[in-house]
């Protein structure tokens, strides 16, 4: 935890009410989000027991199995949340625009909408991992066929759970864990799972402090679980004698009143955290969203396109990655933690304050520049103005270094000098193709002005490179080595 966020807890703590930590909202929210909340027998992982799903509070649309040991009661329920789930996403594959590659000159298709998925907690969107993984290898031919929507449903589950573990995208969001990217409660961060606490913390009802309204949270009466684990008194005094009474029914009206009270009972639970997962969308709603969720979000549409491409064709997704491809998963996530951070310090002021404390970026006024100033770096004459900042922040310049401007990423300057609190820089780009700089593009005396060590594109160097395929060791995918006399038996 970061100095300014371990401040934050503590203020919210004294005041009782969570302290916000970023002024923009920094996840993609959808016009017609499809909000889940699922839940599943305890004991096993992927047993799905009941799911509210729907892309509006008033519409919610509630599955359940009455007996989740059944495994065909099983496959039913996933077949009805196919048959809701399937037509949102394709629903998103009708307008598109198409592009070109520039190095091959090959066009392609992206669609200029993508599905969100909205689950409760990132246990939600693992439920969904498994319950994806469980039905996309099933056969539509042959002995025990299902039908087709089972195993496409388990595609699509599968990469939504996978690219939940993309910092940064917005196809798949946990709610708690987006919440606390913008609050911090009083509470620690295991209470903070709790989705009910959290948004006591956050929006607490009137005439409450957040305590308060996180104390009553967590009265499972009161605020059953947020999925997909239910509470165990439930379990134990409502869940199972309902499931015992629906498996000793002995004719189908008996089954079917079961059934009825096992749904109304498990309504119950859905129904606070259904109530739960809009409010927390609504107040996503009321932040600005940051300048560079637009680009990740256009990346989002672009991996769905490519993977709805691959549907007619592709295989289900492999049971397990092979070292090669889960080492290429694995860098591409640090990747995207990487850039996701500093594009949040580059959107948010709020977040950039962070950076400013450790002496990663600097904040400050302009006390004089030379607008007009010239140079000739290389053979003609470029416009190569100077400014002088005047900062308070502790960041120790270094006399030739790169710095990116906050507010114009586009521009870079160079530190020139460092006089106690005034840098002085060299403005070397991001003024425009013009012999004259671009209008507006170089500050002026007076002015606020920020600049950073590290840009939108992440803190570090270039992304690494993995080994082509013919130099990665064999036990890592690579060829088998060739075989010599010294590994060559006698008797071979």
């Amino acid at each position: 935890m970061s100095v300014l966020g371990a401040l934050a807890k503590v203020t919210a703590a004294r005041t009782g009410r969570a302290e916000p930590i970023a002024e923009r909202r920094h996840y993609h929210l959808s016009a017609r989000p499809l909000v889940l909340v699922p839940l599943r027998l305890a004991g096993e992982a992927a047993a799905p027991l009941a799911v509210a799903l729907g892309s509006a509070p008033h519409d919610a649309t509630v599955l359940i199995v009455a007996q989740p040991r059944d495994r065909v009661l099983r496959l039913r329920f996933i077949e009805h949340f196919a048959d809701r789930v399937l037509p949102y996403v394709s629903s998103f594959c009708e307008d598109a625009e198409e592009l070109t590659v520039k190095s091959t000159g090959e066009a392609y298709l992206r669609y200029l909408d993508a599905p969100q998925l909205l689950v409760p907690n990132p246990g939600g969107a693992e439920f969904l991992r498994l319950l994806g993984r469980s039905v996309r290898f099933h056969r539509t031919e042959g002995d025990n066929a299902v039908p087709e929507t089972l195993p496409l449903l388990g595609r699509w589950l599968t990469w939504f759970g996978d690219r939940s573990d993309f910092p940064g995208s917005s196809v798949c969001l946990a709610m708690t864990s987006v919440l606390t990217t913008h609050w911090a409660s009083g509470q620690s961060a295991l209470e903070d799972g709790n989705l009910a606490a959290l948004l006591g913390w956050i929006d607490p009802p009137a005439g409450m402090t957040g305590p308060e309204a996180a104390a009553l949270a967590e009265d499972p009466l009161a605020f059953p679980p947020a999925g997909p684990a239910t509470d165990p008194g439930f379990d134990n005094e409502e869940l199972a004698p309902l499931i015992a009474a629906y498996d000793g029914a002995e004719h189908e009206w008996a089954k079917v009143i079961a059934a009825e009270r096992l749904e109304q009972a498990l309504r119950s639970q859905l129904e606070p955290t259904w109530q739960l997962m809009w409010r927390a969308v609504e107040l996503l709603r009321d932040l600005p969203e940051g300048a560079s969720v637009e680009k990740r979000w256009t990346d989002d549409r672009g991996a769905f396109s490519w993977f709805a491409a691959d549907i007619p064709e592709g295989y289900p997704q492999a049971r397990r990655d092979s070292a090669v491809s889960a080492t290429r998963r694995l860098l591409k996530q640090e990747q995207a933690l990487d850039t996701f951070q500093a594009q949040r310090a580059f959107d948010d002021p709020r977040v950039l304050i962070e950076y400013r404390l450790v002496g990663e970026a600097f904040q400050g006024t302009i006390g004089a520049c030379e607008p007009e100033r010239r140079a000739k770096p290389k053979s003609r004459e470029v416009p190569r103005p100077y400014i002088w900042v005047h900062t308070a922040d502790p960041f120790r310049a270094r006399v030739g270094e790169t710095l990116i401007r906050i507010d114009r990423p586009a521009q870079k300057a160079e530190v020139v000098g460092v006089d106690e609190d005034v840098i002085q820089l060299e403005l070397i780009s991001g003024m425009g193709q013009g012999k004259n700089p671009a209008a507006g593009s170089v500050p002026e005396e007076g002015d606020a002005i920020g600049f950073a060590r590290f840009s939108p594109g992440g803190f570090g160097g270039p992304p690494a490179k993995l080994p082509p395929r013919e130099e990665t060791p064999w036990t890592h995918g690579g060829p088998p080595p060739e075989p010599t006399s010294e590994l060559v038996e006698e008797w071979s």
